[in-house]
């Protein structure tokens, strides 16, 4: 019987009219399967949100509970986000999403069992809320790292902007199937039919066909791979800027979501419908605006966007605190969410292409740890703020201070573009070596013959050089210059291990071989930089501080 599951994708024909389309991703079959799956998962996302949510407000009347239901749903995101991206850069991206998915349908399955049995109250139901939370913790870095598998480059911006429709179509249907079945059934078959829902996503992910690259040198130590992770996003200023920017805009923004149950219920006539039909409102502007995002990415420079997107999502948020009418609160959450996918997108998107795809998981997790770990805070502080004055001024503070501290990072942290290209460089020649087992970390020293009079710029140069070599994965780096010689400058590298050390050779993307080229154009002499590597053994370094050589080749590295 010929297997019927989805095949690889084949190289599409360009299209003139949709190559690079809004809709363009949509010809890749495996994408559009995997984009079904993340709406089904978005969809129940959103119902849980407004079962928990709303059974919370039958629980308690304390804006500060009600506003932890979101601290409960986004805390296990900042808590867990760099492990499960670190995972999902070193295991079966199929096979981790597969687990993801049983692990949400295992939780709502509980949550619902619990409110049969009657015995959930506020601690109970902040529990296995965030119990959920792990599950979209773990589920999150793995299908952002997927998405650049699936569709070219040119199209990954659409692509992004489809997940955001997926996301915001979810916030529109996900209330409206809640609030019937709540009002018909009750919250516990929410639960129950999240359970089915994510079960069935996740036998639609067993039909992926995806044959899994090992890597030669065997999968990172899970240890190792966060520390990598950390390093690359630390020695980028592209990146930095892009998570500060996200986690204030969440930070601030999260008011509004936070405190919507109790918008809702202040409004005139205001029930469970209204909560939903605010929501949907919000997904509506969402959808509208991720159309209209390819030409605004044409028209306006990252930061313009981001500033415009938070400017309107502030004005959403004081309209919302001054109206009780339910249809102003309507059209100012049309405005709020398309605001929301505007700025939110035009960050994705630039961490996405900063990226190469062998940190791309770890690089993402940590850009969801920003919006999570804000959204967690932003929900906590905003509701104490609500519970010590009231909900209309929480939101009030909340839209004046959002957008004046976004234009103090844009004015302090200004958007310079991707400096570097992350494209990578292709398989470079790895060192020949045979070190002993057990060998201990590898010092790697160049020697370069430099200009003195060139010298200033060399070193700027080398400035590069170090943040160039710590994202690859390097545990520390020196540069020496010598007394006696000051046309001698050595640069120092040191890995954690041998096998650490051939990684970086798999790293390098074409920034760093254009750096390479850079510096060597510096060098003077005949010959090129004497290259030359060693390991750092613990017993010799105990007696003598010293290194043992193992190989004084002139490998480029």
């Amino acid at each position: 019987m010929p297997d019927s599951r989805p095949e690889a994708d084949p190289a599409p024909l360009p299209h003139p009219d949709d190559e690079l389309g809004a809709l363009a991703p949509f010809r890749h079959r495996v994408f559009t399967m995997l984009w079904s799956t993340w709406l089904v998962a978005n969809l129940c996302m959103w119902m849980n949100d407004v079962a928990s949510a709303w059974l919370m407000t039958t629980l308690t009347s304390k804006p500060i509970w009600v506003a932890l239901v979101q601290t409960a749903a986004t805390l296990p995101v900042f808590l867990l986000g760099l492990p499960s991206g670190a995972l999902a850069d070193i295991l079966d991206r199929k096979r981790f999403l597969f687990f993801t998915q049983v692990w949400v349908a295992v939780v709502g399955t509980l949550l619902s069992l619990a409110i049969f049995a009657g015995v959930v109250g506020p601690p109970l139901l902040l529990m296995l809320v965030f119990l959920n939370g792990v599950g979209l913790a773990l589920r999150w870095p793995v299908f952002a790292a997927i998405v650049p598998e699936l569709v070219p480059r040119a199209k990954l911006p659409a692509a992004l902007a489809l997940n955001g429709v997926s996301m915001n179509a979810s916030r529109i249907l996900g209330p409206l199937v809640a609030g019937s079945i709540i009002a018909s059934l009750g919250s516990a078959w929410v639960f129950l039919l999240n359970a089915v829902l994510s079960a069935g996503a996740a036998v639609v992910i067993t039909r992926w066909r995806r044959e899994p690259k090992p890597n030669p040198l065997g999968r990172e130590p899970l240890a190792g791979a966060i520390r990598v992770g950390l390093q690359y996003v630390a020695q980028s200023y592209h990146l930095k800027g892009v998570l500060l920017r996200i986690a204030v805009f969440f930070f601030h923004g999260t008011a509004m979501m936070a405190l919507l149950p109790l918008v809702a219920r202040g409004m005139v006539g205001g029930d469970a419908g209204t909560f939903t039909l605010l929501l949907a409102a919000m997904g509506a502007g969402a959808i509208g605006s991720a159309f209209a995002l390819p030409r605004l990415r044409q028209r306006f420079a990252r930061d313009r966007l981001v500033l415009l997107g938070t400017g309107l999502q502030a004005l959403a948020m004081a309209v919302v605190a001054a109206t009780s009418q339910v249809w102003v609160g309507v059209l100012a959450m049309v405005v709020g969410g398309g605001a929301w996918i505007t700025t939110a997108n035009s960050l994705s998107v630039s961490a996405q292409v900063s990226l190469p795809d062998w940190v791309r998981a770890r690089g993402m997790s940590m850009y969801q740890m920003a919006i999570m770990g804000a959204t967690a805070a932003g929900a906590a502080a905003w509701g104490q703020v609500a519970t010590w004055t009231t909900v209309p001024t929480a939101l009030a503070l909340s839209a004046a201070t959002g957008i004046l501290v976004m234009a103090l990072v844009c004015w302090r942290w200004p958007d310079r573009g991707m400096i570097d290209d992350p494209t990578p460089a292709g398989p470079l020649p790895h060192p020949t070596a045979n070190p002993p087992p057990g060998s201990g970390r590898v010092v790697v020293t160049i020697e370069y013959r430099i200009d003195p009079a060139r010298a200033p710029a060399f070193l700027a140069l080398m400035e590069d050089s170090r943040r160039s070599r710590l994202r690859q994965g390097a545990v520390d780096w020196e540069l020496l210059t010598d007394i006696n010689d000051p046309a001698r400058f050595v640069e120092v590298i040191e890995d954690s291990s041998w096998t650490e050390h051939l990684r970086r050779f798999d790293r390098a993307s074409a920034a760093d071989v254009a750096l390479r080229e850079r510096k060597l154009a510096f060098h003077v002499g005949d010959d090129p930089p004497v290259v030359r590597r060693m390991l750092r053994q613990s017993t010799v370094k105990r007696a003598t501080g010293g290194t043992f050589p193992i190989n004084n080749s002139n490998h480029l590295e």
